[in-house]
């Protein structure tokens, strides 16, 4: 049994969105985190090591962050097609889309947020405009991060594409509106967000 540790309009609606996708059963133990605002606080029922969200049991086994629950998820379940095969020449390209969420992107937007500037060479992600023109060049190329083929890649990072835009971190060119409104349509992702 999954049990998706989980709260509502946060980073965890990806995962959400990744079991519908994958049309598996799963449950959900909705916790509390803490806000941006300090307010609020760990849930002692939930097993990630910081109290954020998501977080995985499966099995009696804990995974926790986006990438490595995704990963995990689609690796689970090849036959849904949702992540190339290890063998795959793509393999190394997904992978990288799935790290460059919480690694690249997500950073470079907080720093935007907080009108902190970028030091190059001190941190391990690009200023903002460069992973805007990144993910721009990406996708006014092909239909989906890998190609003309949806995969977990677009649930982990498009759904941070998606979530960034609403909040107005993230340029709302027509490219990305256009791919954001193509992930936003399917059953999934619209199941996904009444949860």
């Amino acid at each position: 049994m999954f049990t998706l540790f989980h709260k509502a309009k946060s980073r965890s609606s990806s995962i959400v969105w990744l079991f519908e996708e994958l049309g598996v059963p799963y449950e959900t133990k909705e916790v509390s985190i803490r806000s941006m605002d300090g307010s609020g606080a760990i849930d002692p029922a939930n097993p990630h090591p910081h109290g954020k969200v998501p977080a995985l049991e499966h099995d009696g086994h804990r995974v926790f962050e986006i990438a490595a629950i995704t990963a995990y998820l689609a690796d689970l379940f090849p036959e849904k097609g949702l992540a190339p095969a290890p063998s795959d020449p793509l393999r190394g390209e997904y992978l990288s889309w799935l790290a460059y969420r919480p690694g690249v992107l997500e950073p470079a937007m907080m720093m935007r947020r907080l009108s902190v500037k970028h030091v190059y060479g001190a941190m391990g992600w690009a200023p903002a405009y460069e992973v805007e023109a990144v993910l721009n060049q990406t996708l006014s190329e092909r239909a989906y991060l890998l190609g003309e083929n949806f995969s977990a890649a677009d649930i982990a990072t498009g759904g941070a594409i998606d979530f960034l835009m609403k909040f107005k971190l993230l340029t709302a060119t027509p490219v990305l509106k256009a791919y954001t409104e193509s992930l936003a349509a399917r059953p999934a992702y619209q199941k996904a967000m009444a949860v």
